[in-house]
């Protein structure tokens, strides 16, 4: 079996799990997002080509469409992967991320304001999958099992298999956190795919991809509460999250097809910590957008950033850089509705005290709620209320606010706006 690496999906489930309290979480409800739109025209630089390698080195061909969020165009040179090379796991744990995270994506999930500390998509309902989908995932990844699986009883240290294997107990961990909510079955799932890779990096020590599950799993396990620890699966591993800092550090700047992957996952540690660290994720992000500038969460969680470092020119920056590229193509951010892009900018102005101007790009984002996912539905709403409120339009306000509620009223913002319909939101 040959050794390929895939994207790492553990993700977002080590950060929904540090954040984590409790084994039981509450949810609100959830509805489809919109579907990516195909990229008319807009292909990489030909496979084998010098532009090809410089900009993304030994990258699949099916990741650039994949961190672009092409998802269908994706999952079809995947599918294509597959057909080609039957006999290998890698091209089917391809398959099966790529068919997961385009649900994420559906749901509202591939942003990293949503495995902060005060999650909200903890307490949402589970992300969802056609079933289609779900068989096509688990078609896949069960296959991984099954070849991985005879080729360790034939070769017990088959580092390649037991590579594979790792990767499909990372996505089967992800399907469990999001699509099941099963956050014990999840963090299993993950460790067994740690203490695969734990082995594969002592059989090829030079290997500096095989560390990315090693750093993640450290950092996770080194943030939670002692009493999870406690875990028996967990035994063993204690967890330390400066190491973990380090080794992904370390990917980043020296693995090769995941070197992606630890920068997104840095960038969403170092928001994590406090302003001394988070500005270390500015110029991952700028690399990132970079190398994929038709993925808009890049660009909005530079926004988040710099909003967080109280740098609002270089916020405004973000946003003209956007709509410069959108002026040019209105397709260049094919997977961003335009509600999506005016709520980021009201939600900026609000924050910011500029309420004439965040009620009109707020009015926008909610006329388009439907074409986003529900929490920012929800959280436009309710921010549409509060600019109301800092206006003195206090029937506006509450009609707001009860359109909140009603789109999803077991979640946090519901129950926070309904807090607003008996005192009006002012600021200090």
């Amino acid at each position: 079996m040959q050794l390929t690496v895939t994207r790492r999906n553990l993700l977002f489930l080590f950060f929904g799990i540090a954040a984590a309290s409790a084994p039981i979480l509450r949810a609100a409800q959830s509805r489809p997002g919109p579907g990516t739109k195909m990229l008319g025209g807009k292909t990489p630089p030909a496979p084998g080509s010098a532009a090809y390698q410089s900009k993304y080195g030994s990258l699949e061909e099916g990741f650039v469409y994949f961190y672009n969020l092409e998802y269908a165009r994706a999952i079809q040179w995947f599918r294509e992967e597959v057909r080609r090379n039957p006999a290998s796991a890698a091209p089917y744990n391809h398959l099966a991320e790529a068919v997961l995270y385009q649900a994420l994506f559906r749901a509202g999930a591939l942003e990293t304001q949503l495995v902060s500390g005060n999650n909200p998509f903890l307490r949402r309902a589970k992300a969802e999958m056609a079933a289609p989908e779900k068989t096509e995932f688990f078609g896949a990844i069960d296959k991984v099992f099954a070849m991985t699986g005879a080729a360790l009883a034939a070769k017990p240290n088959d580092a390649d298999a037991m590579y594979a294997r790792g990767v499909a107990f990372g996505l089967r961990a992800n399907y469990r956190f999001f699509m099941e909510k099963s956050w014990r079955e999840a963090l299993r799932d993950a460790t067994e795919a740690r203490r695969l890779h734990n082995r594969v990096a002592e059989l090829r020590p030079k290997f500096v991809d095989a560390r990315f599950v090693q750093g993640a799993h450290d950092y996770l396990v080194g943030s939670l509460p002692f009493f999870y620890k406690m875990l028996g699966f967990l035994v063993g591993f204690r967890g330390d999250r400066e190491a973990g800092i380090r080794t992904l550090e370390e990917v980043a700047a020296k693995g090769e097809r995941v070197r992606y992957d630890a920068k997104v996952l840095l960038c969403v540690i170092y928001r994590r910590e406090d302003k001394g660290v988070s500005v270390k994720a500015v110029p991952l992000l700028r690399e990132l957008i970079s190398a994929f500038p038709h993925n808009h969460l890049f660009y909005l969680e530079l926004v988040q950033l710099y909003s967080d470092l109280g740098e609002e020119a270089n916020v405004r920056a973000v946003f003209q850089d956007m709509e410069r590229h959108m002026a040019a193509d209105p397709d260049f951010f094919h997977a961003m509705p335009s509600a999506r892009f005016a709520y980021a900018k009201g939600n900026f102005e609000f924050w910011y005290r500029y309420y004439p101007e965040a009620l009109a790009n707020l009015k926008e984002a909610v006329a388009g709620g439907e074409t986003m996912d529900l929490h920012t539905d929800v959280l436009a709403h309710m921010r549409l209320g509060q600019v109301y409120d800092e206006l003195g339009r206090r029937a506006e306000a509450r009609k707001a606010y009860e359109a909140a509620v009603a789109l999803a009223p077991e979640s946090d913002v519901a129950r926070e706006s309904r807090g607003y319909l008996g005192r009006p939101f002012h600021r200090d």
